[in-house]
Parts: C-alpha cells; structure tokens; sequence
C-alpha cells in the first residue's frame, strides 16, 4: 500500500512539474495500429467483429505488463516494482492537463476562442458549449476519465489496472473508436461503462464530503445514483448541485461582509462555475489521496 501511495505521488508531481515530457511520453500510436493489425487481421465476421472483440485488443499488452508487475514486485526490496509503477501510472494519466484546459477556456479573449479552448474537454465529435452547466459537466466527466479512473483501478490492480483502464477508455472514444468495427466499438464503450461506474459513485461520494452533502445526495438520488444504469447522469447531476451550492455560499459571504453586487461579480470573475468546479474535483482528488494515506499509516501502526 505504501508503494502504491509513493508511486501516485511521484506520478503526479511528475506530470506537474514536466507537462511538456508528460505530453511527448503519453503516446499511444502503438495502439492504434494495433487495433488496425487486428481490423485487417480478422476481416470476416468473428470474435473481433463481436461486442467481445474489445477483449482481443486488450489481453495481450495487459498480459504482459501483468506478468512484469508480479516480476518486479519483489527484488531489489520492491524498487523495481515500484519504477514500473511509476512509469505506468505517469503514462496512463491525462494525457491531456485538465487544468491547462480548464484556463484556457477561462483566459480567452472571446466567444471563438473559448469555444475553440472548450473543444478539448468535449468529444471529437461533439460541438462544444459554453454555458456553465455543460462546462461543469465536461470538467467532471475529464476528471474521471484522465484522473480518477485511472487512480482507481490502480489502486485496486496496480499498473495493470491503470493501464487497463487507459486503454478501454481509447478504445471507446474519439479516433480509435472510428477504427473499430461497430459491434466491437459498441462493446468497448459498454465495458468503460461498466469500469466507470464505481469510479462515478466513489467521486459522487467525494463531492458530497467536500462540498454540500444535502445537494449532492438529492442530485444522487433523483438521477438514479442507487441503481445498477451504467447510464445514469448522477454524477453530472451531482456536479451540478455542488457547483451551485458553493457558489451560493460564497454569494452569502460576501452578501454578510456587505460586498455590493457589482463588486461581487467582479470578486468571482468570468466562468465562475469552471473555477469552483476545478477545486471541487482538486479536492476530491485529495481526499482520496488522503484516505490511502490513512490506510497506509494504519497499516505502519498495525
């Protein structure tokens, strides 16, 4: 546990520090011709051409970086494995920045631009909007795919849950989708589903730790947060509430300190749902990084 806590912060601090090498490493071109080879390999209808076929893609790289994971686990007193870790996380992680992405959007100097800086946290295929409750919905749906799915499935299977994970979510989306079959492309975006689903509950619970627990259980609740629907928008629903009640309890602050409007206004600034919807998903991301600290200083005590 300790080495997965160790491996999760020098993964992120390394992305932090060197988004220029971070954004060079995370290339996935090997796996887009991977997916081709196996489009041309198997040209009749088949296994790969099945809602199935996901999986042929997916177990050979995992095959062979689990059998690395259990191969470094042990010598050199785990400091093999936790390089491989390292090395793993850093690169399944992103790839994209969220908070670059985040800023531009709220740096820029008009409508064109900032619809131009909102492409990059909406699919390829999808128009971007502007109006606050999409963006908050993008910055939530970004934090899951390029943070907390990969960390979650790390913590449970190691680099080969988070690489699983990086790679499911390719499959399923923007250009790598366009090179599956249909069938296949159907069935890699139903088994991120199935993967993102603990990720969305966990992250809905963060919020309501971080943020207005009453907002974000009723958003839960009314958007069939308590079901098995790999569909259900809770998460968004939730985002959405907890956006909401922070910006209203940062209004009444300054309504007490007897700020007048057109200060307050100017005090949040433009885009002011992208701003605290960025430190509530900062602050989730803590809180998970300090409860498995907690459980690693529970396990030192034991």
């Amino acid at each position: 546990m300790s080495i997965t806590l160790i491996a999760v912060v020098i993964a992120l601090a390394l992305g932090h520090a060197a988004p220029t090498f971070a954004a060079a490493v995370r290339q996935f071109d090997w796996y887009a011709h991977w997916l081709q080879w196996l489009d041309a390999r198997f040209p009749q209808a088949g296994w790969w051409r099945s809602r199935f076929g996901i999986a042929l893609a997916l177990l050979p790289p995992l095959l062979l970086v689990g059998l690395l994971q259990v191969a470094l686990d042990a010598p050199l007193l785990g400091l093999g494995g936790l390089v491989f870790a390292v090395a793993l996380l850093f690169y399944s992680w992103g790839p994209r920045d969220l908070d670059v992405d985040v800023d531009a959007i709220v740096e820029a100097p008009d409508v064109p631009a900032r619809r131009a800086a909102a492409a990059a946290l909406f699919p390829a295929d999808a128009t971007p909007a502007l109006d606050a409750p999409s963006l908050v919905e993008a910055v939530f749906a970004n934090a899951v795919r390029r943070w907390f799915g990969v960390l979650f499935w790390f913590l449970l299977l190691g680099p080969f849950g988070a690489l699983g994970y990086r790679l499911s979510a390719l499959a399923a989306e923007d250009g790598f989708a366009a090179r599956l079959p249909a069938d296949t492309a159907r069935g890699a975006r139903h088994w991120l589903a199935i993967l993102d689903w603990p990720v969305k509950q966990l992250l809905t619970l963060s919020l309501a730790l971080v943020g207005n627990f009453d907002s974000v259980l009723s958003a839960w609740k009314d958007n069939g947060g308590a079901g098995f629907d790999l569909h259900a928008r809770f998460l968004a629903a939730a985002a959405r509430a907890s956006v909401r009640a922070e910006l209203a309890d940062e209004a009444m602050d300054y309504v007490d300190d007897g700020v007048p409007a057109t200060a307050l206004v100017q005090q949040l600034g433009e885009l002011p749902e992208l701003r605290d919807a960025m430190s509530l998903a900062w602050r989730s991301l803590l809180l998970w990084l300090a409860i498995l600290a907690l459980f690693v200083l529970a396990g030192w005590v034991s």
